[in-house]
């Protein structure tokens, strides 16, 4: 347990490794959480009468509600001090509605008398990504308020050992219910018991690997992290005296971009969802506009203006890797979408979610899913540390993103369903860098006092390319290949690519350009 007895020393304690583990056990949970979403929503949603075309917009839900969430808790987050603590009183938040969330979501069948079973899965969805972000969040900036500098690189490490372990046991949850007898196939309509039982089992390790980080640490004092950051002090309203010398070309912009979205929708026949992405940008120009204008009037620091003029005034090693972040989880979110029906339809012969053939490449998918997820919990703690002390974290993330590209490639060009393991061991190292590399970047070159807000905002660079994908995927795939989703596969190899060149301008100090 972290605490500081008497007089708060110059730097954060060393902490052991068991304090290492207890600071990032939650993030087992919570993956658990990500993992039952996303390798059986697709699966969910077209049981329930979904068509292929309708998978973007209904799983819009998950990025939509990170872009929105993520800042706002990140902001909370650093100004909440009270016995329960700081980032801790979110994490349970977060674990009681997901919890619920995903006990409720195999119940979705049996609300046809009083509610569409597909509005209250995708509602649902809804509520179980706010409530995994409200407790994701804060954890990211959890393991820079409890280390030292020196530690964040071995912290995250730890903390994407959890993610994989939890994705594996998420995963595998399903094949191994099936092959101890549960049913995997069900009647028209309804959810196989393997699902069922794995997000009810699901929702127990997520509330209670949560309550056994929060039960086993104590956050620093805010006279003690004072005491830390003595040497970095940070003005506080600093964004917002740089937005107040802003003008207002650019919310007119974002403004006249979402119109001009909004209005090639119909004459392009693009789908609907593409309304969304224009609705957005115009929202961020609006707000941006009003964070200016109070900027200006002198008015005192609040959530919008602090938001805003913190997101304008990133930090340049922040806008470098801002990029690397877009590509990167544009390829996972087509990796979430469309993995499942691609591995029944094209490896299994089967594109109708009643057959056994689908649920067994859906089980399938899940199982070699646990593969990519094992490997990057090995490479975290194995693999990466050696890596990035010999070749520096820019150069083996760039490597890593490759071998990713190779792996969504083989997806591509593959029809032998055991070779889709090699894929996922490559796509493993790739996904056990992303988790890592970046955040241990970023994190010593953030100022304490603003690290939730930060990583928050960072994490804006997660959820609006899955946006993206959400809204635009659909019109372009029905586009150009109808019918055919394995060249999805191509544009995440493409996307991991282009990631991976995007490294070259990312500079850390102390390593060789």
């Amino acid at each position: 347990m972290a605490s500081v007895q008497g007089v708060t020393p110059a730097s954060k304690p060393h902490m052991s490794w068991a304090g290492l583990a207890n600071i990032s056990f939650g993030f087992f949970g919570i993956q658990i959480g990500f993992v039952l979403q996303n390798g059986n929503m697709s699966r969910i949603f077209q049981t329930l009468g979904a068509s292929m075309d309708d998978l973007p917009i209904l799983w819009v839900a998950a990025p939509l509600t990170g872009l929105i969430v993520q800042p706002i808790i990140g902001h909370l987050s650093d100004k909440t001090w009270n016995r329960f603590g700081r980032r801790r009183p979110y994490f349970m938040a977060g674990a009681l509605l997901a919890a619920l969330s995903l006990f409720l979501m195999p119940l979705a069948p049996d609300m046809a008398p009083y509610i569409y079973p597909l509005l209250f899965a995708a509602a649902l969805l809804w509520i179980l990504d706010a409530s995994l972000n409200i407790a994701m969040e804060p954890f990211r900036a959890f393991v820079g308020d409890m280390l030292d500098k020196t530690q964040h690189a071995t912290g995250y490490a730890v903390q994407t050992a959890f993610i994989g372990a939890g994705a594996v046991v998420a995963a595998i949850f399903p094949y191994l219910l099936g092959e101890l007898g549960v049913s995997n196939v069900a009647a028209e309509g309804q959810l196989p018991d393997t699902v069922k039982w794995s997000f009810w089992a699901g929702g127990v390790a997520l509330f209670c690997a949560i309550a056994w980080t929060v039960l086993t640490t104590k956050e620093y004092s805010p006279e003690e992290m004072a005491a830390f950051e003595a040497d970095r002090k940070v003005e506080e309203s600093a964004g917002v005296t740089a937005l107040a010398a802003k003008g207002y070309s650019g919310p007119v912009m974002w403004l006249a971009l979402g119109a001009i979205v909004a209005l090639i929708v119909a004459p392009l026949g693009l789908e609907k969802e593409i309304y969304l992405l224009g609705g957005l940008l115009a929202t961020y120009g609006v707000l941006s506009a009003i964070g200016i204008s109070m900027a200006k009037q002198g008015k005192a620091a609040n959530m919008l203006s602090s938001i805003v003029g913190d997101f304008s005034g990133m930090p340049d090693t922040m806008k470098r890797l801002a990029l690397v972040q877009f590509f990167s989880w544009s390829a996972l979110f087509i990796m979430w979408i469309y993995s499942g029906p691609i591995v029944s339809q094209y490896f299994f012969g089967s594109a109708d979610p009643t057959t056994e053939a689908y649920n067994e490449g859906a089980n399938w998918w899940n199982l070699i899913y646990t593969v990519q997820n094992g490997v990057a919990a090995v490479a975290a703690l194995a693999l990466l540390p050696a890596l990035s002390r010999k070749f520096g974290k820019a150069r083996t993330h760039m490597t890593c993103l490759l071998l990713g590209a190779l792996g969504f490639l083989g997806f591509f060009v593959l029809r032998d369903p055991d070779l889709l393991i090699v894929c996922e061991i490559l796509k493993g190292i790739a996904w056990a860098s992303i988790l890592a590399m970046p955040y241990a970047i970023l994190a010593s070159s953030l100022p304490q006092k603003k690290l939730g807000i930060y990583m928050g905002l960072f994490n804006v660079f997660i959820v609006v390319p899955q946006l993206l994908v959400a809204t635009v995927m659909g019109s372009v795939m029905n586009a150009l290949f109808p019918g055919d989703p394995i060249w999805t596969m191509l544009f995440a190899a493409a996307s991991w690519t282009l990631a991976a060149l995007a490294m070259l301008r990312v500079t850390v100090p102390g390593e060789n350009a």
